[in-house]
């Protein structure tokens, strides 16, 4: 396959995934977003995390809070648990690297805050363990995943939110994380703001 060829297949998967991961992850993705909105109504943050590039889709997430999507608005709360290379050799060192988010969660979440999980597999040991310490938190969770839920689906409680995108491969799940969380921060700002 001569390199066109192959960027033009990349483009079609990447498209065939986004039109099958359309119908079924609209009710999630908008369930979410009504609980995000709530919980920033209600005062509380949202705390994100991940591995890899899905750290980056935490980080990404909480930019576009912090800052602003596209439109001006101020600033909401949110938080990525994966920018303070301090804390997280602290304990990884210290304790492991499967607390790196849960020890942050136990410090800086409170009731009724939101996490933002994301794992492709959802076998990312230490984005599992945030979950747990999320829920002895009293808080809600999002979770962005892929295949076949991994071992994440099970930590979730009735009132949490699994995005689950319907592929095997990391690529493509990750391209649609991204659009998820465009969706996610398109809502929040369209029931704060409206049009």
């Amino acid at each position: 396959m001569d390199l066109i060829s192959r960027i033009n297949h990349n483009f079609q998967e990447s498209i065939s995934t986004k039109q099958m991961a359309a119908d079924l992850l609209a009710e999630p993705i908008a369930r979410a977003a009504q609980n995000m909105t709530q919980c920033l109504l209600n005062g509380n943050k949202i705390l994100s995390c991940g591995n890899g590039g899905s750290a980056g889709d935490a980080q990404h997430f909480s930019s576009e809070m912090l800052n602003r999507f596209e439109m001006e608005r101020p600033g909401l709360p949110a938080i990525a648990l994966t920018t303070d290379s301090s804390t997280i050799t602290s304990i990884a060192n210290d304790y492991s690297y499967e607390q790196i988010f849960s020890k942050q969660i136990t410090a800086l979440g409170q009731s009724g805050d939101i996490l933002l999980a994301i794992s492709t597999s959802g076998n990312s040991g230490n984005v599992n363990k945030a979950i747990e310490a999320a829920h002895d938190r009293e808080m809600m969770v999002v979770a962005l995943t892929g295949r076949q839920g991994g071992e994440l689906a099970n930590k979730l409680a009735a009132e949490d939110v699994e995005i689950r995108v319907p592929a095997e491969s990391t690529a493509r799940i990750q391209e649609v994380h991204l659009l998820v969380i465009h969706c996610l921060c398109d809502l929040i700002d369209h029931q704060l703001l409206g049009q």
